[in-house]
This record gives structure tokens, C-alpha cells and sequence, in this order.
């Protein structure tokens, strides 16, 4: 492939600046606006029925329709689940079609339709970003035990178990991770994404009186690595980090670009369960010691990109405070995009999507969220998606640059040019866009500003719009109320790195 001409030189280049913590790369105070942001949505496949009831045309209609309203609520990333249950919603020559896609596992979409493949394109026409989210571990439910044929499970039962009516891999089976990192490696060099994505089902749930099923491998493997009863959970936490950096060098050696984002459980763990006290003041559920996911140590060594903690509850919340969580994160980002992870539902319930929003927007080392689940905005929950549009997302937003992986701007274009017709003004210009080296522009910023005074760049009210294409049309009523622009265009790469700007007056 092309792009493994650009593998080397961007792998030299991550290794030489090293880690640095990641901080907002302009000032945001409440009630205005950021001109870098995340904002994502998660769409879940798992457990919905609504994808087997409809054919590829009506799915193809139906996802355009919501990729739209999305992009109209400012949406720059969807997190879509393509692989809930050891399954696929794409072509897969290592695991089953899902049942939660076709109604059967293993059976095939009419004209064995892509949806992952569709929504990729889909995504990228809109300047959106597509991030495929797998469930690791997940393999089944034991009240649906109608496995396809090419289940991995038919192959190698002896690497699963069973744990609160669902069915898992054994996380320390050090197959099952082989395996894991095959299917990512096959959807990395596959597709066009531009993320891989886990959320906080790792080790599952504690259900009370009943533990894990892993003692068959933990004498086989934990006791031989030299643990004990008394560290068993150092050693499952240790199965799950060996997991997770593996999964980072799979997809670094394939497309260094594609990052890696992980979405834990929001309370990493209670001051009261840590020695030291660093943990918040919070008292429940905790992903380092009950789902043995130290994603603090994933940030810390670079394994991962990003971190969407799952921020559900509300300010106020007795046992878990919103703003006390958010606080607690931003102090503990580790060098990494941290994104608040919100419960759509909820916090509209509670009135409290202003308050949320401006204060995590004034905290240095927050720079976005990401929306559960996408259906609540689309439905426009209690004027959720209102809000968006005319207030928190009224102008669009660039994602914050991935400058851990690679920190320098495409070349700007040039030739910029602009061409009047019935319709508008038509914008073209050229640019260096090799689809396959990510260091070169992906996608475009037009700016407009008036004539006289100075061109803010930094202030998004000034982004006419993002484009993929190397044109574009500026309608009559979409320019200001002037008869004097200057139209500013700028490269952005698949890292998000902006390049200066090339310039052309407009005079109506």
C-alpha cells in the first residue's frame, strides 16, 4: 500500500517529540464559542432492532437522514458499533454478520450490503469523522444461543465462559487477545476510518455473589506469571492492559493515524479505595478495581489517543457529582484528548445541559464531548438538539490537532480563486491531497470575513463551512452583509492540523 511510504518517518516523528499533556488550544469562557471541539455521538447496535427491519435502500435513506440532522447539530464524529457480539456489521472473513444487522447471525445483508463501509463514505462526504466502536470481550447471550456456523466460539469453545446469562472470551487467554487484535487489524487496513473505539465493557459487570469464571486460566496462566490468589486482580488488570497495548501497536503498524479512544466507566476510582487519595469524591462503582481497566496507565504510556470517561450523572449527584468527576478527569488527562462522555437523557431531564456545557468548556484540559446515545438527540429530547443547533454547536468545529501523533500543517493551497454565477460564488483552488498520506490536506475551512479589519481566524463565527472537495459554493444569502469580503481558505490533515491560509477579495 501506498501509505506504507509514510509509515517510518511519521513513526520517527512520534517517537522523537514524545508525550505532552493536551490542553485546549484556545481560551474558552463561558458563553462562547471554541473553534476546536469534539463532538461526538454514539450510535449502539447492540440489543436494537431496528437495522434487521430494514433493507439496504431504506438503511441507506435512513442513515442519510440522520447523518444530516446530526451534521446540523454540529456533530463532527460518530462512534457507530460495528462489532457488538463477536459479530460484524461489514464484511468480515473473521467473524459471523450480526444478528442485530440481518435478525440471524451469520446471514448475509441483501447484495451482502456494507453499512460500515456506507457510513465511512457517508461520514467523510459531511467533513465528519467515523470511528468504528467494538465490544471486546462480549461474545453472546446464553438466552440466544443460536451461534452461526462461523462463529469463532464452535472453534474454540474451551476459550470462553459463561457469566451473568452472556458470554464472554476469557480475557486471560492470551489467544483471545491474538484474536481480538486480528479483528482490529482487518477493519484498520480494510476501511477508512479515522478511530478505533472501546467503551467500558471489559471485564464485565460485578454481579454480587457471584466472581468471574477465569480459574482455569488463572492456573494456567496467571500463577505461572507468578500471582497469586491475593493479586488476582492485578493480574486480570494486567490481561486487559496487555490487550490494550497490543491493540495500539496492531493499529500503529498499519495506519499510525488512526487513533485509538477508550470510554470507561466515568469514576476511575473513590478517594476512599486509594492510599494516596487520589482518587474522587465519589463513592461507587470503579473501573480500576471492579472492570480492572487502569486507563489512567493506557494514557500515561501513549497506548491510547483519547479518553471519553462516562460522566452520566448530574451536578449534585450524591454519590457521584458531575462537576466534581469532571474536575477530577481534567486533572488527570495524562497527555490525552479527554472528552466528556454525557447522558443525553438525563442531563436534559435535569435541565442541566447549560450548566454542563459552559462548565467543562472553561476547564484548560477538556476539549469536547461525545453525546449517549445519538437516538435522544435525534428525537430531539427535550430540545436537546434546539440547543445544540442555535447555541452550543451554532457555528461548526474543527476537532482538536492530534499533535502527539504528528504536529506539523499541510503545505496551503493555492491557485485560489472565485467565480460568480447565477447561484453564487464558486471558491476552487488546488492542494495537496494524497488520500493516502495523512500528513497532506483531508479536508478544507472556508472563512469569510469583511474587507477592513482583522481576520479572525480563531473565531468560528467566521467559518462559512468544511469541505472535503476542492470547490465550493457560496450562495448570495450565505455571504455577510457587505459588499466587500475576503474569502480565506486552509488546509486541515488527517491529524487536524491547520494550514495557513490563502486569500481572495470578493466584491458583490
Amino acid at each position: 500500500m501506498k501509505y506504507f511510504y509514510y509509515l517510518l518517518p511519521l513513526a520517527l516523528y512520534i517517537i522523537l517529540t514524545g508525550c505532552t499533556a493536551t490542553k485546549r488550544t484556545t481560551t474558552v469562557n463561558a458563553g462562547t464559542m471554541p473553534k476546536r471541539e469534539f463532538r461526538g455521538v454514539w450510535i449502539q447496535t447492540v440489543y436494537q432492532a431496528e437495522y434487521k427491519e430494514m433493507k439496504p435502500e431504506k438503511l441507506k435513506a435512513d442513515f442519510v437522514r440522520k447523518l444530516n440532522y446530526l451534521k446540523t447539530c454540529g456533530i463532527n464524529a460518530v462512534l457507530f458499533q460495528v462489532r457488538p457480539e463477536a459479530d460484524a456489521f461489514y464484511r468480515s472473513e473473521l467473524e459471523p454478520w450480526s444478528r442485530f444487522y440481518t435478525g440471524v447471525q451469520g446471514l448475509a445483508p441483501d447484495g451482502n450490503f456494507d453499512l460500515m463501509q456506507f457510513l465511512v463514505d457517508e461520514c467523510h462526504k459531511r467533513s465528519m469523522e467515523f470511528h468504528a466502536w467494538l465490544n471486546p470481550y462480549r461474545a453472546g447471550s446464553v438466552r440466544n444461543m443460536e451461534f452461526a456456523s462461523s462463529h469463532i466460539m464452535h472453534t474454540y469453545p474451551s476459550r470462553f465462559v459463561r457469566y451473568d446469562n452472556l458470554i464472554y472470551f476469557d480475557p486471560g487467554q492470551p489467544q483471545n487477545r491474538k484474536f481480538i487484535c486480528k479483528v482490529v487489524a482487518d477493519i484498520v487496513s480494510r476501511y477508512d476510518v479515522d478511530g478505533i473505539h472501546m467503551d467500558d465493557y471489559f471485564y464485565p459487570y460485578p454481579v454480587a455473589g457471584f466472581s468471574f469464571p477465569d480459574d482455569k486460566s488463572f492456573n494456567r496462566y496467571g500463577k505461572e506469571a507468578g500471582y497469586t490468589e491475593a493479586t488476582r486482580s492485578d493480574w486480570r488488570r494486567q490481561n486487559v492492559n496487555s490487550l490494550i497495548k497490543e491493540m495500539n501497536s496492531t493499529i500503529r503498524s498499519i495506519k499510525p493515524w488512526v487513533r485509538f479512544g477508550i470510554s470507561p466507566f466515568g469514576i476511575y476510582r473513590n478517594m476512599k479505595s486509594t492510599p494516596d487519595a487520589s482518587g474522587s469524591f465519589t463513592n461507587g462503582l470503579q473501573c480500576y478495581d471492579d472492570l480492572y481497566t487502569d486507563v489512567l496507565l493506557w494514557a500515561r504510556e501513549g497506548w491510547i489517543d483519547y479518553v471519553i470517561p462516562q460522566v452520566y450523572w448530574e451536578i449534585g449527584h450524591s454519590a457521584a457529582d458531575y462537576a466534581n468527576l469532571v474536575n477530577w478527569w481534567n486533572n488527570h488527562s495524562e497527555g490525552r484528548h479527554l472528552y466528556i462522555g454525557q447522558d443525553v437523557a438525563r442531563t436534559m431531564k435535569a435541565g442541566q445541559l447549560t450548566s454542563k456545557m459552559e462548565y467543562e468548556r472553561m476547564l484548560p484540559y477538556i476539549s469536547g464531548n461525545c453525546f449517549w446515545p445519538a437516538n435522544e438527540i435525534l428525537r430531539n429530547n427535550n430540545g436537546v438538539s434546539d440547543s445544540l443547533k442555535h447555541h452550543y454547536h451554532r457555528y461548526p468545529a474543527l476537532l482538536p490537532p492530534y499533535t502527539h501523533q504528528y504536529s506539523q500543517a499541510p503545505q496551503k493551497v493555492t491557485k485560489l480563486k472565485a467565480d460568480f454565477s447565477l447561484d453564487g460564488v464558486t471558491i476552487s483552488w488546488d492542494a495537496k491531497n494524497d488520500p493516502e498520506n495523512p500528513a497532506e490536506a483531508r479536508y478544507f475551512v472556508i472563512y469569510a470575513f469583511p474587507g477592513k479589519g482583522k481576520m479572525d481566524a480563531e473565531n468560528p463565527a467566521n467559518i462559512l463551512a468544511l469541505t472535503n472537495d476542492n470547490s465550493y459554493l457560496v450562495p448570495y444569502k450565505q455571504l455577510a452583509k457587505t459588499n466587500n469580503l475576503r474569502i480565506v481558505v486552509t488546509a486541515v490533515n488527517r491529524f487536524h492540523n491547520e494550514s495557513k491560509g490563502a486569500s481572495v477579495k470578493i466584491k458583490l
